[in-house]
């Protein structure tokens, strides 16, 4: 193991702050045979400019991923990763007003306690979360602040510390069903692509191929009524219809609030919403299941242009995510 001093600072802009998502990079550092070390936020006291639960990756020849502050700790996090890789043992830091690291406070004025630990088996760590994703099942990682142990367990629990642990859940990635082939369409899947999202693109009698250069993960462009069964929606999967086709939109609005789906929505005025309403009670959409509709399609920015009003739809799905 090379010493910490020996690896070159954080990158001056701090791309490694967009990473949420870490299971991709502790795939790739397994596939190379590394080992990573990982580092969770699991107290806070105060501000603080990450939530409860947010993580770090950091492997073992000084790349990392994730942060766990506005960027006030995440070079001596690092290098105190290093250092527990080396001797296998794990340590809680502790940053912030009043905290006895005096040359490292938060400049939100709050203090935050980072729990440090090696994963021993980077590869069944990496399968076993793999495995979840794959089949949409959520999980908690249960972490001992003690002995750095963790362990899985199938559902979710918050983020959060209970009896000399830390729970800390992995939720599978938000899927978003998108159907239509407008400019506001091709603006959500830029969007979406750069978010990381799951997006399947609906275009009935559409063209042979998705849009040059934007890769949903699936491309239907058949008759809507036989891809309506193919759909899999559940609990994390948001559906928008922008056909500009009443008939279309209100099939997949109506088939969609029959499902889990955690937010349902249809692009078009508001001068539209009680005709709309109307019409999905008439196809036998349960009265509970309207809490999940959300009409219009967006949030109120003023939105004009197609990237704007893509950004109020998908700030609209981030709003209504589960926890």
């Amino acid at each position: 193991m090379t010493d910490a001093a020996q690896f070159s600072p954080l990158p001056p802009w701090p791309d490694y702050g967009l990473t949420d998502d870490l299971l991709p990079t502790l795939q790739r550092w397994s596939a190379d045979g590394k080992n990573a070390a990982l580092a969770t936020l699991v107290s806070i006291t105060g501000s603080s400019p990450r939530p409860l639960g947010s993580e770090m990756a950091i492997c073992e020849d000084g790349e990392v991923q994730g942060y766990v502050s506005g960027g006030c700790v995440e070079a001596a996090v690092r290098a105190e990763a290093l250092e527990c890789l080396k001797d296998g043992q794990p340590r809680t830091l502790d940053y912030g007003a009043g905290s006895p690291v005096l040359d490292i406070q938060l400049t939100c004025g709050g203090r935050i306690g980072i729990f440090v630990r090696p994963i021993p088996d980077l590869a069944t760590h990496v399968a076993v979360r793999i495995a979840a994703r794959d089949s949409r099942r959520p999980l908690t990682l249960v972490t001992d602040l003690d002995s750095g142990s963790m362990t899985f367990r199938d559902g979710v629990r918050p983020a959060e510390q209970e009896a000399g642990r830390f729970f800390r859940p992995y939720l599978p990635p938000l899927r978003l069903v998108l159907a239509g082939g407008d400019p506001v369409t091709l603006a959500i899947l830029n969007l979406s692509t750069i978010m990381g999202l799951e997006t399947i693109l609906i275009r009935p009698y559409g063209p042979p191929e998705p849009p040059p250069g934007l890769h949903p993960a699936r491309y239907l462009r058949g008759n809507l009524e036989a891809a309506l069964p193919t759909l899999p929606l559940d609990r994390w999967t948001a559906v928008y219809s922008l056909t500009h086709d009443a008939h279309s939109d209100l099939m997949l609005t109506a088939h969609a609030l029959k499902s889990d789906a955690f937010c349902v929505s249809i692009l078009g005025s508001r001068r539209k919403i009680p005709g709309r309403l109307e019409a999905l009670k008439a196809a036998g959409v349960p009265a509970e299941a309207f809490g999940r509709l959300h009409l219009p399609a967006g949030l109120e920015i003023g939105a004009h242009a197609p990237m704007e009003i893509a950004l109020s739809i998908l700030a609209q799905m981030i709003a209504k995510q589960p926890q």
